[in-house]
């Protein structure tokens, strides 16, 4: 959600009014789930999406027409089989998705719930049904438990839109996979960090928009801790860097961990770490890290990991 809202945020600085639309509910085959965001101005411009390409047209058509005064409306596309394809809906559906109109009064509650996104924090943007009213309301910071129960409202009189950390990859290693999984993850929404302790493997290589770090791992995750949308990928064969950093990752709850190395790599690793911690605790390492599609090349080591992460992301209630 960050982008759309910074995008909001920015028009909303230019003094020019705005609408969000945002999935309220979907049935069948919608492509885009509850709480999927587009943030359109009066210029017609818009950032997000709410499905799979060709309901965004009529949204941003509805969109202009309301945007010129506070106001509130609900649109439903429901299609059978024989048209879906025409409103993006492969197989049939049903998809309910409000518009909100918004002034630049709205800006100071969009700048907190963007804030509190960046700082990892918590919260509840709240917009009355005719858009006049828009706050935001702060919650635990970094609570696991308020990122698994804060969830998308739609009712009588008021939008309730969840605000969590965003997505975090910390990827220890600045190896040749790293190269190839930092932009993967970039664009699957992560927030990407790569973690080495070793000045030459970071020099001047490529690693996307990730934010490069020269630490050992301990040092960074004790003060950048791993939460529960976060995500940790071991990648270097060093146990005295990749080991520093599952330990943390195991005291934390994030949501995936991740090391790289061969299955007798793993239980040799998996022994040290037994002395701290319980195999429990331990069966939370996925090693050797990936999905078993036989990657051979960086790339392709690179894919398996982020399908495997993008799997656990999806079964962990917290998202």
């Amino acid at each position: 959600m960050l982008p759309e809202l910074e995008f909001a945020l920015t028009w909303l600085n230019d003094k020019k009014n705005i609408v969000i639309a945002v999935v309220a509910s979907t049935w069948g085959s919608a492509p885009r789930p509850v709480g999927s965001m587009m943030v359109i101005n009066c210029d017609g411009h818009f950032e997000g999406s709410v499905s799979g390409g060709c309901v965004e047209g009529s949204i941003v058509a509805e969109a202009i027409a309301l945007i010129s005064r506070p106001g509130h409306k609900v649109l439903t596309f429901s299609v059978g089989n024989d048209d879906a394809w025409q409103v993006g809906l492969a197989c049939g559906g049903t998809i309910e998705i409000h518009l909100y109109s918004l002034s630049p009064e709205a800006k100071p509650a969009i700048e907190a719930a963007v804030q509190a996104q960046k700082m990892r924090d918590t919260g509840r943007l709240m917009v009355s049904d005719r858009g006049e009213n828009v706050t935001f309301e702060p919650q635990n910071t970094g609570s696991t438990q308020a990122m698994a129960t804060v969830s998308h409202e739609f009712c009588t009189g008021c939008m309730v839109l969840p605000i969590s950390p965003n997505l975090k990859l910390v990827i220890v290693g600045a190896v040749h996979i790293a190269q190839a999984l930092a932009p993967m993850a970039t664009l699957c929404g992560f927030d990407v960090s790569v973690v080495d302790p070793r000045e030459l493997f970071l020099g001047e290589r490529a690693f996307g928009d990730a934010e490069r770090m020269h630490d050992w791992p301990d040092e960074y995750l004790a003060a950048h801790p791993l939460d529960a949308s976060s995500a940790l990928v071991t990648l270097t064969h060093d146990p005295k860097i990749d080991e520093a950093a599952l330990k943390a990752g195991l005291e934390s709850d994030c949501f995936y961990i991740g090391a790289l190395g061969s299955k007798k790599t793993q239980q040799t690793r998996l022994d040290r770490l037994s002395q701290d911690f319980s195999q429990k605790q331990l069966g939370r390492i996925h090693g050797p890290v990936g999905l078993s599609i036989g990657a051979k090349s960086p790339a392709e080591i690179a894919v398996s990991i982020m399908a495997e992460l993008t799997e656990a992301r999806r079964r962990c209630d917290a998202f």
